[in-house]
């Protein structure tokens, strides 16, 4: 057997699962036809088109982000940063705004993203905009993405110039006087989708593009898209079509799970005896498309945002009394949401940040399970679990962690969040619950099998960024958020490969590296188990291997990047 390509003198750290054949450290490994065909101490015997030796660098399977916002983040590019930094005031924020009101076509939305009230000292409004940006539609969305700020042009488009109205599931904020302030929460923001979507096809291709450039030089070989197709996540109804014209055009290097928003399904008709519930059109669902694009869960919100006081809770925000977020929609509504697309053959994918929605989710799919069960899930017969998704699981009670391993349900935490915004999230929570916030280490004693994510651009989503952020859990100020939620550099390093692809009911053929498993492959500088765990940040992606196809190589010279 020749391969196609033979990396030697590595340090492989296959994050191969218990039971798989394959040691958990080797030496070489073998790329051939876009997959695994060898992985072992010293790759002595093999010959390949191209050898080459890594000097003990280390090689892991690749990065895959359970949960980000791909053409989100890739349109972001094009926007104001108003992150922090560099914002780190609301005048820093007036300034950025101004610069690019100077230098926007007066016909032009100036739009920003990644602001943060709770660094920031508050929310811009309409009045700080007027005063920056005259006469200007201006558009700020918020780090969470759960909220935006508008100027008073684009208020009085949407007939709230003087007054707000009821929003199902969503907040126009007012002040005192009952004008509104400019803020847009949650399902308020679909009251921009005649202004502002669909997107052209080919831009929303092109920010995908550009995500993807990014993501290969980090090391992330694959990822889900969140959301798309309808609602305020969705960018257009047509949003698939863009991801097919970026990998038709050759620019989208990495694999794409994408999740369907719930507001794009509609009854399927046909015959009466086929009972097809609800789906897209053709009667497509969970599964359809190949290793390099396919389609994933429904996406379902039940609630808001930690950070943005919108999540669910139990209880009152230590920081906001009287205040406990809401719900997206009717309680039973939701409820039955979710029943409809486990019942239409979806796996389901719901956010819930809150404990209270937390609770309706794990509710919901116990419904799914006892009023639907289904039979082989995953494309393997014999697999009774959905592996439904709870995107976030941002405050869970020790409780909802142990009904969750009993349910079979996927928690997909974002620790990534302690880092850049763990701050934020103390104040809201206070001392008690912030030990509840984003776990790790205790889904892991429950049994559970936790995926790496970042839900970028909402935080910095360099995977290992993520992966220092969950063994260490010091928020920006270098507070400990959830000290018993540590875990170690090998288990930060399963959840962003193994754990992910187990997520996506994928683990058959990536997420470790073995013979027959896909050829996704990363070369770091250093073995990341190794290093001082304050140093996993500092560790740099040398190359990035796709399906066999070196998409991204610093200079050690695999290969031409494709």
């Amino acid at each position: 057997m020749k391969a196609d390509l033979l990396l030697t003198d590595a340090t492989v750290l296959t994050m191969a699962p218990q039971g798989a054949a394959v040691v958990p450290r080797a030496g070489a490994v073998a790329l051939l036809g876009g997959r695994v065909v060898y992985v072992g101490p010293d790759g002595a015997g093999l010959t390949a088109e191209r050898t080459v030796s890594l000097g003990g660098r280390c090689i892991i399977p690749g990065f895959h982000d359970a949960h980000q916002h791909m053409a989100w983040f890739g349109a972001s590019l094009d926007e104001i940063d108003l992150s922090t930094p560099p914002v780190h005031t609301l005048e820093d924020l007036a300034g950025a705004v101004a610069a690019a009101a100077a230098s926007t076509p007066g016909d032009a939305w100036i739009v920003g993203n990644g602001y943060d009230e709770n660094k920031l000292g508050g929310h811009p409004d309409r009045d700080l905009l007027e005063s920056v940006a005259p006469g200007r539609r201006v558009l700020l969305t918020h780090t969470s993405g759960h909220m935006a700020v508008v100027s008073s042009v684009v208020l009085a488009e949407l007939g709230l110039a003087d007054r707000g109205r009821d929003v199902p599931g969503g907040t126009i904020a007012v002040d005192a006087s009952g004008r509104p302030t400019g803020l847009l929460q949650e399902q308020a923001q679909n009251l921009l989708g005649p202004l502002r979507r669909p997107l052209a096809v080919d831009d929303v291709a092109r920010a995908i593009a550009r995500a993807s450039e990014v993501y290969v030089r980090q090391g992330i070989t694959s990822v889900v898209e969140a959301g798309v197709g309808g609602g305020w996540i969705g960018r257009t109804p047509v949003e698939a079509l863009a991801y097919q014209r970026a990998r038709d055009a050759g620019r989208l290097a990495v694999r794409v799970e994408l999740m369907v928003a719930s507001a794009a399904l509609h009854p399927l008709g046909g015959k009466d005896e086929d009972d097809l519930g609800e789906g897209i059109d053709l009667g497509l669902r969970t599964g359809f498309g190949d290793d390099r694009l396919r389609l994933g869960p429904v996406k379902v919100f039940s609630d808001g945002s930690l950070i943005g006081h919108t999540a669910a809770m139990c209880h009152d925000f230590s920081d906001s009394p009287g205040v406990r977020g809401y719900l997206q929609d009717d309680a039973d509504a939701l409820s039955d949401t979710i029943v409809s697309a486990h019942r239409s053959g979806w796996r389901v994918a719901t956010h819930a940040i809150g404990d209270a929605a937390i609770d309706l989710v794990l509710d919901a799919y116990e419904r799914c399970a006892v009023e639907h069960p289904r039979a082989g899930w995953g494309g393997r017969a014999g697999n009774t679990a959905p592996r439904h998704r709870i995107e976030h699981f941002g405050v869970a009670r020790p409780d909802q962690v142990a009904r969750a391993a009993r349910l079979g349900v996927v928690p997909v935490p974002q620790a990534r969040f302690v880092g850049e915004i763990g701050d934020g999230m103390r104040r809201a929570l206070g001392p008690q619950r912030s030990d509840w916030a984003y776990r790790h280490a205790s889904l892991l004693a429950a049994g559970i099998v936790v995926p790496g994510s970042s839900d970028r651009p909402v935080v910095d989503g360099r995977p290992l960024l993520g992966i220092h952020d969950m063994v260490n859990r010091r928020t920006a100020s270098g507070e400990v958020l959830g000290a018993d939620e540590v875990v170690t550099a090998h288990e930060a390093l399963r959840a962003y490969t193994y754990g992910s692809a187990y997520a996506s009911y994928q683990e058959d053929r990536k997420g470790w590296i073995g013979p027959g498993t896909l050829g996704d492959l990363v070369v770091l500088s250093d073995d990341p188990t190794q290093v001082d765990p304050s140093s996993l940040a500092d560790i740099d992606v040398l190359a990035t291997v796709v399906g066999g196809e070196v998409v991204w190589d610093a200079g050690l010279g695999l290969g031409d990047p494709q």
